[in-house]
């Protein structure tokens, strides 16, 4: 499906929901005390977030479960790409961090850790919301 433009819509989604993932990453990380309350609401968040967009391939766009799971599952991957990209940087930048490695394996290994289940369970979910029943308006 295009819209208006000529551009199909979940290109712009997946895009949007990665640097979301990667914002709501950067922002929790940043307070030093607390961390872990930090980390459970980066969680729930990214969570939302998550649901979020299945509703939205689902329910808005009408994609089938394979391909709302598949873009749910590239968001999450572009979302692991960028934070994977920023520990690099930061390990670049601060000395004490070695061996480079494995910050460059994380590049490729976050992307596919986090996308795999992602995929799965957005699977899972469209699946379940496809075999709901709708209600149709009377017109």
């Amino acid at each position: 499906m295009m819209d208006a433009s000529g551009r199909q819509p979940w290109i712009r989604s997946v895009i949007l929901v990665g640097v979301l993932y990667f914002v709501v990453g950067r922002l929790f990380a940043l307070p030093s005390s607390h961390v872990s309350g930090w980390r459970l609401a980066a969680w729930v968040v990214s969570g939302a977030v998550y649901a979020a967009h299945i509703g939205y391939e689902h329910f808005r766009l009408n994609n089938s479960p394979r391909a709302t799971a598949l873009h749910a599952a590239m968001a999450v991957a572009a979302g692991a790409f960028l934070l994977a990209v920023a520990a690099t940087v930061h390990a670049v930048m601060v000395p004490a961090h070695a061996p480079y490695w494995r910050y460059l394996l994380a590049l490729v290994a976050w992307p596919i850790f986090t996308a795999l289940p992602a995929f799965l369970v957005a699977l899972t979910v469209a699946a379940v919301l496809a075999r709901l029943p709708t209600k149709r308006l009377a017109g």
